[in-house]
């Protein structure tokens, strides 16, 4: 899964340890696993939430299918990446159906939370956090346009031939497939969340 879903997945706002989880699923993709005992244990259960959503989700066979389908088109190993920014589309998309919070006030809190930890964020992250925040990525999931934008954001930083500018195309052509993929994989993804959480 992308930021988005990582986020949204940190428990219950009114927690203790929620803003400490949210952090830890932020910057898990840049903390290299030695690092991780540099930060206090509840940053920690959020980094290893992340990555254990990671797991849970590359795994799982109706994301498989996806990334299958994302290969057959041609995006070879970058099918996964592809498939996380896409999950993410139908979760900003259908927001209202897993929150009574709006997506607009959800994204502004999130945003308010991190600012007040971004000290604590590895340097790369802290390069891109004020980006994200400009320019609303989170909001602007919710639309093919903004996923072409942060997909084609991602092209820039990979090897030459990636080809991620190019995957709406591929979404917008097979957007039922890709709508019902995550709509029988989120809820377990939600499911399994909860039971590691406790």
């Amino acid at each position: 899964m992308n930021f988005l879903a990582h986020l949204f997945l940190s428990g219950e706002p009114d927690s203790a340890p929620y803003a400490d989880v949210m952090l830890g699923q932020f910057i898990a993709d840049s903390v290299p696993g030695r690092q991780l005992e540099n930060y206090p244990p509840a940053v920690q259960t959020g980094i290893r939430l992340h990555r254990a959503i990671d797991t849970f989700t590359d795994q799982h066979p109706v994301v498989r299918r996806g990334t299958q389908r994302l290969r057959a088109a041609g995006y070879g190993k970058y099918a996964g990446v592809i498939s996380d920014m896409f999950l993410d589309h139908f979760l900003a998309r259908n927001f209202a159906e897993f929150t009574s919070e709006s997506l607009p006030d959800f994204t502004r809190r999130v945003y308010a939370v991190l600012h007040t930890r971004e000290a604590e964020m590895p340097a790369r992250v802290q390069q891109f956090f004020p980006h994200l925040v400009q320019h609303n990525w989170l909001l602007g999931y919710a639309e093919t346009e903004g996923i072409r934008r942060a997909l084609s954001g991602l092209s820039r930083r990979a090897a030459a031939g990636s080809g991620m500018e190019t995957a709406v195309g591929e979404l917008e052509r097979n957007y039922a497939a890709y709508a019902a993929d995550f709509r029988a994989f989120f809820p377990e993804l939600q499911a399994y969340v909860a039971a590691e959480l406790g």
